[in-house]
């Protein structure tokens, strides 16, 4: 269809000038009709619907439509209208300021040696995981992620565009229905889309280290294959280590983007959560031989998962239901480190065990928050000698622990506030679970300290699991003799 001239009245809107032409879509700046006051600026989208293209676009727009209408927050446009399928189709939706990650990439070029800062890499990179965790807590794989449909906002967040391939479990799947191909971007299309997989969140996961191995190297992991036979090949190959095109890459960096891009899901994240808790705690990040290598997987190896891919063909797609994401959480223990009971350290060890025991693969996050002010001393007193007595005190708090299958890091927080500290954590790390004492101090401190559990279990964003304190075995007896003294005099 031809462009919309600027002024045309449709529907109660007003149409301004394309600020966008695509393959897919037409997007218009809209203003409401009669100057009548909007809360935030809008665009129209409109879908390309000429004998040309396909039908891929207009399923796209029902899947649009059908999602966006039904996920929310800061990391997605707000849903405003749309219009009538038989008459002009078309999406009104929030218009997002900032820039697309790829006008941000254009802007810099893709000149060798790529020269973009790490942390400014992993900062990104960390702003989309928790954009795409939010999506996908919200039952939907986005299914096209690519530098094109990654808002950078001005205030540092990621804003997911275009869901026309994207998955919802509580809707049937369109594009599944009626295209048995793959479906997807071919740059950024994961290895189990390409056969026709959907609804796996971590293919999404895939779609982010894609992204980020672009970001530090300036080249596709896989290149931009236009074929059938050149995008399965991602289903054995394993790409170029991005310390092949830039040296000085950091090997934790070099772990993170390369274990988001194997080919079997499995071996991925298992969630972008746990994506993002590596890309905003690289000293936390525990290393294998993917931050070492330089070379790929070498003739048999790469032979071997080429037979294992052979017979991989179309299969029914899964729903991406949140109970996918909610097997692999990031579990918080708040331990306190002054004036604490032993009952308390003891039931918080058997809580924690327990609630691990029923989540295989969740990464356990034991944080201590101390004052902040800043040591003077030396050695031992000193700001690093206290951290660090901080660190290895955590660490043998959880030797007891049955950590096989789990990560576990460990952290300490400077802050006046331990509730504050403990919910600003939780937020920015997507953090499931927070395991904490009910009583988490000694009877000195207990009437002011109180306060924390209470403030933490009702503003955290997620599950609180607060502790009573129990006596440890060894003080049963003791507790018994107690109860039998009571019952003598009772009885007297």
């Amino acid at each position: 269809m031809k462009l919309m001239d600027p002024g045309t009245e449709l529907d109660g809107f007003a149409i301004g000038p394309c600020i966008h032409a695509g393959g897919m879509a037409h997007i218009y700046s809209v203003t409401y009709q009669e100057q009548r006051e909007s809360p935030f600026d809008m665009v129209m989208k409109v879908p390309r619907m000429t004998a040309g293209d396909g039908s891929e676009n207009i399923v796209g727009f029902e899947v649009e439509h059908q999602i966006l209408q039904h996920v929310h927050g800061t990391h997605v446009p707000r849903f405003i209208a749309a219009g009538d399928m038989m008459r002009l189709p078309y999406l009104v939706m929030e218009h997002m300021p900032g820039q697309t990650l790829q006008q941000w990439l254009d802007q810099r070029g893709l000149t060798r040696p790529v020269t973009t800062p790490f942390d400014e890499i992993a900062r990104i990179g960390a702003a989309l995981a928790q954009a795409v965790h939010s999506l996908h807590r919200q039952n939907v794989c986005h299914h096209d992620l690519k530098p094109a449909n990654v808002l950078l906002h001005p205030d540092g967040r990621a804003v997911l565009l275009d869901f026309g391939l994207s998955m919802h479990a509580h809707f049937p799947d369109l594009l599944a229905e009626e295209m048995r191909k793959a479906i997807g971007t071919p740059a950024w299309i994961a290895p189990e889309q390409v056969v026709g997989t959907r609804g796996d969140p971590r293919s999404d996961v895939f779609a982010i280290g894609v992204i980020l191995y672009e970001l530090l190297t300036g080249e596709l992991p896989f290149g931009n294959p236009q074929t059938d036979g050149g995008m399965r090949q991602r289903l054995w190959m394993r790409p170029k280590p991005p310390r092949a095109l830039r040296a000085d890459t950091p090997p934790w960096l070099q772990e993170v983007v390369l274990r988001c891009l194997f080919p079997q899901a499995d071996e991925r994240y298992p969630s972008a959560a746990h994506l993002l808790f590596d890309l905003r705690h690289p000293d936390q990040v525990r290393l294998s031989q993917l931050s070492e290598i330089t070379a790929g997987w070498g003739f048999w190896k790469t032979l071997r998962r080429w037979v294992k891919a052979a017979g991989m063909e179309y299969q029914p797609s899964p729903l991406p239901a949140q109970h996918q994401i909610e097997r692999v959480p990031i579990v918080l223990v708040a331990l306190p480190h002054t004036d604490v009971s032993e009952d308390i350290v003891y039931s918080m060890r058997v809580q924690t065990e327990r609630a691990l025991g029923h989540m295989p693969g969740a990464r356990l996050a034991v944080v201590t928050v101390v004052s902040g002010s800043v040591a003077t001393g030396s050695g031992a007193d000193s700001e690093t000698g206290q951290q660090l007595a901080h660190l290895v005190r955590l660490q043998k708090w959880t030797e007891p622990l049955r950590l096989e299958g789990h990560q576990a890091s460990f952290h300490v927080l400077e802050s006046g506030d331990v509730a504050d500290a403990l919910l600003r954590y939780a937020q920015a790390n997507e953090v499931s679970m927070i395991i904490m004492g009910a009583a988490t101090h000694g009877l000195q401190m207990q009437r002011w300290m109180a306060t924390v559990p209470i403030k933490v279990a009702m503003q955290a964003p997620c599950t609180v699991m607060l502790v009573k304190g129990e006596l440890p075995f060894q003080g049963l007896a003791e507790l018994a003799d107690v109860a039998e003294a009571d019952d003598a005099g009772q009885s007297a």
